[in-house]
């Protein structure tokens, strides 16, 4: 009876043993499922902690993807070329005209054109034209035949580095969106861990729109290089601008005959007192002296 009771107590000693302890199986997805939440849940914490420039390098780096901030060939041959002219000409009318049929022979436009042709101003005119950028010089000598060059002055703006920036910035924060749009996919966590990942969405979107508005500025303005172009009439030799040589000369011998009146005029207001004055005198002079020579006779 002994041996019998004592395989009986260790039979049900092991049914227990083999009861309290989890499978292997079971124990490994128990721990597996921990890890994930804790992952998930460390995400959603720096997706909105995290300041933008440093969470979009981490996951850049996490994607295999760095390069792309060592990148310098995106942007090579962006220059931004930008010119001021000056220019005398005979005729406003027909320069417009000229510089109108110059945009069109080289590829580009004219984009805004102001003109000064009132009474008493100098008849000149401002014009601004959009040429493409490998027209630009072609659209520069044409300005010679217009008239006579006062000034020219060409800037060249490289924008190459900017442009290889926004572009790894934009690149990233496209990764960065797509993340976040995955995390709000498989997230089923708290509410306000929800809520910051869809803030931190908004703000990289944000970010993306902003980043294409500066490509787009830089590859327009790459494209087509501005020539701002200023022409006037000569300068009249005598009087202002828009008046007639004869027609000053004539008004202003009339102003000096003028001032000359005007002068007369205020200076009577001198000469008539004196001359009452010496009138005077001369009048008492001779109603005195035949009184002296009377008194003396005498």
């Amino acid at each position: 009876m002994r041996p019998i009771s004592q395989l009986l107590l260790a039979a049900a000693l092991t049914v227990a043993a083999c009861q309290s302890a989890p499978l292997p199986e079971t124990a490994e997805r128990h721990e597996e499922m921990a890890y994930s939440g804790t992952r998930v849940q460390a995400e959603v914490d720096v997706a909105a902690a995290a300041p933008m420039p440093m969470l979009m390098r981490q996951k850049a780096v996490a994607a295999g993807d760095a390069p792309l901030f060592a990148r310098s060939s995106v942007g090579a041959g962006m220059i931004i070329r930008t010119g001021q002219t000056s220019i005398e000409v005979d005729s406003l009318e027909r320069a417009v005209g000229q510089v109108r049929l110059l945009a069109g022979r080289v590829g580009g436009y004219v984009a805004n054109t102001t003109m000064q042709t009132g009474r008493g101003q100098l008849r000149s005119a401002s014009l601004e034209m959009k040429i493409p950028a490998e027209r630009f010089d072609d659209g520069l000598s044409g300005l010679a035949g217009l008239g006579k060059l006062e000034s020219v002055n060409v800037n060249a703006e490289d924008v190459g580095e900017e442009f290889s920036d926004v572009t790894a910035r934009m690149g990233n924060a496209r990764r960065l969106e797509a993340r976040l749009i995955e995390l709000l996919a498989t997230r089923t966590g708290k509410l306000t861990d929800v809520l910051n990942v869809e803030k931190e969405l908004a703000r990289v979107r944000e970010e993306i729109d902003r980043y294409e508005g500066r490509l787009r500025y830089l590859r327009a303005h790459a494209a087509l290089s501005t020539l701002s172009i200023y022409v006037h009439e000569p300068l009249p030799v005598v009087g202002h601008a828009g008046s007639s040589v004869i027609g000053e000369a004539f008004k202003q011998s009339w102003r000096n005959f003028v001032g000359l009146v005007a002068a007369i005029i205020r200076s009577l207001g001198i000469v008539i007192p004196v001359a009452v004055l010496v009138v005077a005198l001369w009048v008492s002079a001779k109603r005195l002296s035949p009184l002296a020579t009377r008194s003396a006779g005498r």
